[in-house]
């Protein structure tokens, strides 16, 4: 094959398609990589190297940004600076940046003859997404047929790790600790383990709502800032959110919400939820589902304002009994029930007397939000088996404003009857408590802050299925952290926590 500049390498995914298309009728075999190449190493040029004496054109396709499932804080490089450092390789003929989350669409687009991976693929038992299997059959549908390279392995999630870490010294030194206790193999195994509990979700539905705005200046009449919208974007919040983080780790999640009878906005609501989420949508008369609106500035993403439009009065006697009884019938045979309280007027006290009864295993949040501020006490809850609390949270129920936390904690399971805690600390990371095993602190492990709206969601959901399962409260809280830092780096519930891309996570960290 002619060489060509690292430059002239790098092709627009359908120009390299169309460019193979004239090589094939010459008689041109070509050979396929794809991966994300991220911080590229010794073993990535043996691989490369090896794959390319297997045809004629070697091409080799790259993870876009946005589809690098490694954690928040991965790629370490870009997808063009990616690009180049592959294409300077003398055994690559052809670079491009995919548009897809994976390779199958790919290997139907461009035909190799042959598709590579590396030894670490042979085992397909072993691949935690699954993809190897799909990838075969797509490769073998063009005729062509998948084969593994013999060299050994390296990582660039460990090289990165070791020498471009993104964390802090003390950061760096817990995960080092924590490496030296705990393998990836070890910590999936919770994952693994708590995928077949059945949870049901318990809480106020809310739709979160994103109004995108540019700023066009000062009302000429009112001292007020005057946007243009520019676009709306909601998402399935409260609950809901809930409800979907568990159903991306369990096969099957149940549900116990209200709705508005009007504004009731049931079609978004049933459309937003996963499927393996089986919902009782019960009905607030005379009262909208719960909607949060923030009107936010487009070109800076700060927040300007935020609307609630809601009716948090408690409910009426017929409602209260009505979901008294929907309580007792959904979590006597659940594994575990979550409740989600966000001080909105659906936990009546015979809804939380129904909850304490029926549930075998009862894991509970009860948010402070600008719409409760103070009215919304984790003591109202006589009993439960694991609180998941905000520190801030834990300072409206103490009433102390600068309290040493673990004082507090002792305080609050002295209130409530509860033997195991978890309270959410922002940017210092998480506080753990078992009244057998005392405190296990972590830090968090977030490296950019998008959004922090429903990061709390995320880290109650997999939580709790965690400390059910009887999980270490060191890997509870492993992994509590690198779902928070999942969560702040999105905006809001735009995404929800999955198996998957937790699992990746959660090695890129391990390795």
């Amino acid at each position: 094959m002619t060489m060509h500049s690292t430059d002239q390498k790098i092709l627009p995914l359908d120009e390299l398609a169309a460019h193979l298309d004239a090589l094939r009728r010459t008689g041109t075999r070509v050979v396929l990589c794809h991966g994300v190449f991220d911080l590229l190493h010794v073993g990535h040029i043996e691989h490369l190297e090896e794959a390319g004496a297997m045809g004629d054109a070697l091409v080799v396709t790259l993870t876009p940004d946005r589809f690098v499932n490694k954690g928040p804080h991965r790629p370490a490089f870009p997808e063009a600076l990616r690009a180049r450092a592959v294409a300077a390789l003398a055994s690559v003929s052809y670079v491009a940046v995919n548009r897809w989350p994976n390779s199958v669409e790919t290997i139907r687009l461009l035909r190799p003859s042959v598709y590579v991976k590396g030894p670490d693929y042979k085992d397909t038992g072993a691949d935690i997404t699954g993809g190897i299997v799909a990838e075969r059959t797509a490769v073998e549908s063009v005729g062509g047929e998948i084969r593994f390279t013999q060299g050994a392995t390296f990582s660039s999630s460990q090289l990165l790790n070791q020498h471009f870490s993104p964390f802090s010294r003390d950061v760096d030194e817990y995960l080092a600790g924590f490496r030296a206790s705990f393998n990836a193999d070890a910590v999936l195994s919770w994952l693994n383990r708590v995928e077949t509990l059945r949870p049901v979700v318990v809480g106020e539905a809310i739709i979160d709502e994103y109004e995108f705005c540019d700023g066009i200046g000062k009302s000429t009449k009112d001292p007020v800032l005057a946007v243009l919208q520019h676009d709306v974007q909601a998402y399935p919040g409260g609950s809901l959110a809930v409800a979907n983080h568990l159903a991306g780790l369990c096969r099957h999640v149940g549900l116990v919400t209200q709705l508005g009878d009007r504004l009731g906005r049931e079609d978004f609501v049933r459309s937003a939820l996963k499927p393996n989420v089986e919902a009782s949508l019960l009905s607030k008369a005379n009262a909208p589902t719960i909607h949060k609106r923030r009107i936010v500035d487009r070109y800076s993403g700060s927040k300007l304002l935020e609307i609630y439009v809601m009716d948090d009065r408690l409910l009426e006697a017929g409602e209260s009994a009505a979901l008294s009884a929907e309580l007792a019938r959904t979590c006597r045979p659940a594994d575990l029930t979550i409740v989600a309280d966000y001080g909105h007027g659906m936990m009546s006290p015979d809804a939380i007397r129904s909850l304490s009864d029926a549930s075998r295993f009862l894991a509970v949040n009860v948010q402070s939000n600008a719409g409760n501020r103070g009215f919304n006490p984790v003591s109202k809850y006589q009993r439960a088996d694991y609180l998941c609390l905000a520190n801030h949270e834990l300072m409206l129920e103490t009433r102390r404003k600068d309290g040493d936390a673990e004082a507090e904690i002792l305080e609050v399971a002295r209130r409530v009857s509860c033997p195991r805690f978890t309270v959410t600390m922002g940017k210092t990371g998480t506080l753990h408590y078992d009244v057998a095993l005392g405190f296990t602190r972590a830090p968090a492990l977030a490296t950019k802050v998008l959004d922090r709206v429903g990061a709390g969601d995320g880290v109650l959901a997999v939580t709790s299925l965690l400390v059910c399962a009887g999980a270490p409260w060191e890997v509870v809280a492993f992994v509590g952290n690198v779902a928070g830092a999942h969560m702040v780096s999105e905006l809001g519930n735009s995404s929800t926590l999955d198996k998957v891309s937790l699992s990746k996570h959660i090695v890129s960290l391990l390795k």
